[in-house]
């Protein structure tokens, strides 16, 4: 026998408010597909029908398809409240492709996608009107639940509610109460999978098809290899640089400091003292500069300690108290570890300098084969990707690994960025989470 704690119950208004949202969401859905799906559909028809005609036509048909693209975007934003994920699948617009132009018209004639939308505005429009009708009804149920259809009978107003039109007696407008309640619950229990079926049927135009998705990959792997070359030859420049103005010149000065003792050790030995003593201090940070140069390639914490040990290492050295919270069961390969490693540094970084923030925290977990990151703090917010910053260097590096990064930082704060990296692990081990102040 089985017992159920009463304190274990879930309230009526955590049951009722989820509901409340999904049809809201649902109402806006279905009118966003009546209130534009036909009107563009038949511009669009307009449009294709008005080429003949003096060519009017290739101007309108590209001003009209982005009135579509716009439409179907939102409802691919939208279709996130199913747990849909529909990415755009249009072709890049070629060089010289404005309003008005051949090209333009000729570009979005050629792109599958423009004809997939097109046949998605009529379907859409259905399944927007069949929503529009289910979740109209919770709306319509409130009347009776306020007592409307009561007080209009008592002032003596004829009203229709549901199957009684018109309300005859006081009987008729008393049973618009169960009604209402009857209505409301199927509604709010029905609404969010009506909502999911919607997306669901809007997943079959609306994604890109497998060729176009096959292009959409092949150009962002151009581009995040073009970004990877780009940030491997500055990070070549920058080893450059740093060995040429650091400890190339002070191994230098330290032959020219060796070379002149030489020449007095006989004459002088009190000078070649000093030289030898500059010659050891020049040696000294000639090493440490080394060193230095070396833990920015490769630091040598996170080949020891893996990349939680490291990034507490970086949690240690930031002057305000940082949470580390750790869910790895094995370790990631060398170049995802390394990025991600230098991803934090960089947020870290960035807290230290900039967040003003009391507080910071950071959080490594792996789920469903990618490594998630999260950095945040308490600050004054305002952080943005901005090119050539920091952050939008660690998003050049995580792109050369097919990562992401997203950052959400709104005036006032908090600050959070999300990097995630697809990625393995191995050597399975338990790595409890653990805090670091």
């Amino acid at each position: 026998m089985t017992t159920v704690d009463a304190s274990a119950r879930v309230p009526v208004r955590t049951w009722l408010r989820p509901g409340v949202v999904t049809v809201a969401q649902g109402l806006l859905v279905a009118l966003l597909s009546l209130g534009t799906h036909v009107a563009l559909f038949v511009l669009s028809v307009v449009a294709l029908a008005l080429i003949p005609a003096f060519g009017v036509g290739f101007a309108l048909f590209p001003v009209v398809t982005a009135g579509v693209r716009l439409c179907t975007g939102l409802h691919r934003r939208l279709a996130r409240w199913g747990g849909v994920e529909l990415a755009a699948p249009y072709l890049p617009a070629p060089a010289g492709a404005q309003f008005g132009t051949w090209r333009r018209f000729r570009w979005v004639v050629s792109d599958p996608a423009t004809w997939r939308d097109l046949a998605w505005l009529l379907p859409g429009a259905v399944t927007g009107a069949v929503c529009l009708v289910a979740f109209a009804l919770p709306a319509y149920a409130l009347e009776g639940l306020v007592g409307l259809p009561m007080v209009l009978h008592t002032a003596g107003v004829r009203y229709g509610y549901g199957p009684f039109w018109p309300i005859d007696n006081t009987f008729q407008a008393l049973l618009c109460f169960p009604i209402g309640a009857l209505l409301l619950a199927v509604g709010v229990a029905s609404g969010r999978w009506l909502v999911w079926l919607h997306v669901r049927f809007a997943g079959f135009f609306l994604p890109p098809t497998r060729g176009a998705a096959l292009a959409l990959r092949v150009r962002q792997l151009t581009v995040t290899r073009a970004e990877a070359v780009d940030a491997q030859a500055a990070e070549l420049r920058r080893i450059e640089r740093d060995l040429h103005d650091g400890a190339q010149a002070r191994l230098v000065a330290l032959s020219m400091s060796i070379g002149l003792a030489e020449q007095l050790v006989g004459d002088d030995p009190e000078a070649v003292r000093r030289l030898l003593a500059e010659a050891r201090e020049t040696s000294g940070q000639a090493l440490a500069e080394l060193r230095g140069l070396v833990r920015g390639i490769h630091p040598p914490v996170l080949a020891e300690r893996g990349l939680p040990g490291a990034v507490r290492a970086l949690a240690l050295a930031v002057p305000l108290p940082v949470e580390v919270t750790v869910d790895l069961p094995g370790r990631p390969v060398a170049p995802v570890e390394s990025a991600a490693y230098f991803a934090v540094a960089e947020a870290l970084a960035n807290v230290g300098k900039h967040s003003g923030a009391t507080r910071a925290w950071v959080t490594l977990r792996h789920t469903a084969g990618r490594l998630t990151v999260v950095v945040g703090d308490d600050g004054r917010g305002g952080a943005t990707p901005a090119a050539g910053g920091g952050l939008a260097g660690t998003g050049r590096r995580l792109a050369a690994f097919d990562g992401t990064m997203t950052v959400t930082s709104p005036a006032g704060g908090p600050t959070v960025i999300c990097m995630e990296l697809p990625c393995e692990l191995s050597s399975p081990r338990i790595s409890p989470s653990s805090g670091t102040g």
